[in-house]
């Protein structure tokens, strides 16, 4: 992926999709679907309101996709690769593939942590997570963790933040792409916690 185009308008219009899913209300969510319409791809707008479960929850990602669903006037598709039976060993390997290349030379030490958390954690992490979610196509890497870090920002959960903005960079995004991000979500994240968001980049700049 070119680097240089990596935050687009479109871009933009889906991190802050993502970020209203997960921690504005519904209304809000409403008025940025629909400065959305005509910026971002539908298809990329569906990808985003689906991995919204992983880091917002089912109730959110339903209530907003039924909203996108209004707004856009798109039905959803006839047909999906998730409604048909999904090989869990194929799932298993594309989850390790795309959480190793998020996490670099922390993957180890991060599945050895979640583990210790419980393993179905680990397990449902790498196979529903990584494998069936954020390895579908519509959007590449870089752009799903752009919009992760947005989600975790709008929902106030460093720790993830943190791990994700690095594994933006490690998927192909840049500083100037993350810097963009968190300035694209001002009327989203609460200032407080956008200006810890902005102190964790920096660090890594200076890293």
């Amino acid at each position: 992926m070119d680097q240089d185009t990596l935050f687009s308008d479109s871009m933009r219009a889906l991190v802050r999709i993502a970020a209203a899913v997960a921690g504005a209300p519904i209304a809000f969510t409403r008025r940025v679907m629909v400065e959305a319409i005509d910026i971002a791809p539908m298809v990329a707008v569906d990808e985003v309101l689906l991995q919204s479960y992983l880091f917002a929850g089912f109730p959110r990602a339903l209530n907003a996709t039924r909203v996108w669903r209004e707004v856009s006037g798109e039905h959803a598709p006839s047909d999906d690769p998730a409604t048909t039976s999904q090989d869990p060993v194929e799932l298993r390997h594309k989850g390790e593939e795309a959480c190793r290349a998020v996490y670099g030379h922390k993957y180890d030490a991060l599945r050895q942590t979640v583990s210790r958390l419980h393993p179905a954690l680990d397990a449902w992490m790498i196979a529903d997570g990584y494998g069936k979610v954020l390895s579908r196509p519509g959007l590449a890497l870089a752009q799903r963790e752009l919009c992760i870090v947005a989600a975790c920002a709008a929902s106030e959960q460093m720790p993830q933040l943190k791990s994700h903005l690095r594994g933006a960079l490690n998927c192909g995004a840049t500083l100037e792409d993350l810097a963009q991000t968190l300035s694209a979500l001002t009327d989203i994240v609460p200032r407080e916690a956008l200006g810890a968001a902005r102190e964790e980049l920096n660090r890594i700049k200076e890293s």
